[in-house]
């Protein structure tokens, strides 16, 4: 029997008896197995899926559910209260940009916690700071406005990947000081908002557990008093 190679990694990730279980339940399961792991953005297969997409999709066993799926129709993407607590709990993302020599770009992007900020329910914006001059991917985005954000929470394996356009803004100082976070030292250059098309959640599968140096300190915290704690009663024991 074909099972195809994406039910199997989702099985894996809940640790189901997925031969058993598929021998007798295949539809019901592969269709709940999908809303448990991800609820996808409909408007995403719009940019997302190509032919060649799909091409993979019917070779490898998952174009059938996804074609059930598109037929509930396509909804416009809107950042809701999920998505903005999210961004706004990130110091980071990756961004990806196409050139006109066709090829893409990936570059990371940080800041002080909360940098990417959520403007309204279809529009971010953040404030790009001077690095290296090459202008690689502001470069890219003055010829094609596509752009591509990859957000990680490591910690707790979430991933929430956007599709949008982008506008590079160079000549406005009120947007920039607003999007600008006064206790992050580096040099502001310009203001990049996106209009957000799409958005998708991915599955946790595969991520590893980082954790940053305030989530460690976070973690320690209780049990650094705690070891106080017992130290001063261990002292007060041998003194007394």
């Amino acid at each position: 029997m074909n099972i195809p190679i994406f039910w199997r990694g989702l099985n894996a990730s809940k640790n189901y008896l997925d031969l058993l279980v598929w021998l007798e339940l295949k539809p019901l399961l592969l269709f709940n197995s999908l809303k448990k792991i991800t609820i996808m953005a409909r408007q995403f297969t719009n940019i997302a899926f190509t032919e060649g997409v799909k091409t993979a999709q019917t070779r490898y066993g998952s174009r059938e559910i996804y074609q059930k799926f598109l037929k509930r129709g396509v909804t416009e993407d809107l950042l809701t209260a999920k998505e903005t607590e999210f961004i706004a709990a990130r110091d980071s993302f990756y961004m990806g940009t196409v050139n006109s020599n066709n090829y893409p770009y990936i570059q990371f992007r940080g800041g002080a916690t909360g940098f990417l900020k959520v403007l309204d329910e279809t529009t971010l914006g953040f404030v790009d700071f001077v690095g290296n001059l090459q202008y690689l991917s502001v470069g890219n985005l003055l010829e094609n406005e596509r752009i591509f954000l990859f957000l990680m929470d490591y910690a707790h394996r979430r991933r929430l990947k956007i599709w949008g356009r982008a506008q590079v803004i160079d000549d406005n100082p009120e947007l920039l000081e607003q999007l600008s976070d006064p206790d992050y030292q580096a040099e502001k250059a310009r203001v990049i908002l996106i209009q957000v098309e799409a958005f998708d959640w991915n599955c946790p599968q595969h991520i590893p557990m980082r954790y940053s140096e305030a989530d460690v300190a976070q973690i320690k915290a209780p049990l650094e008093a705690r070891i106080q704690e017992l130290e001063q009663q261990l002292a007060l024991s041998v003194n007394s």
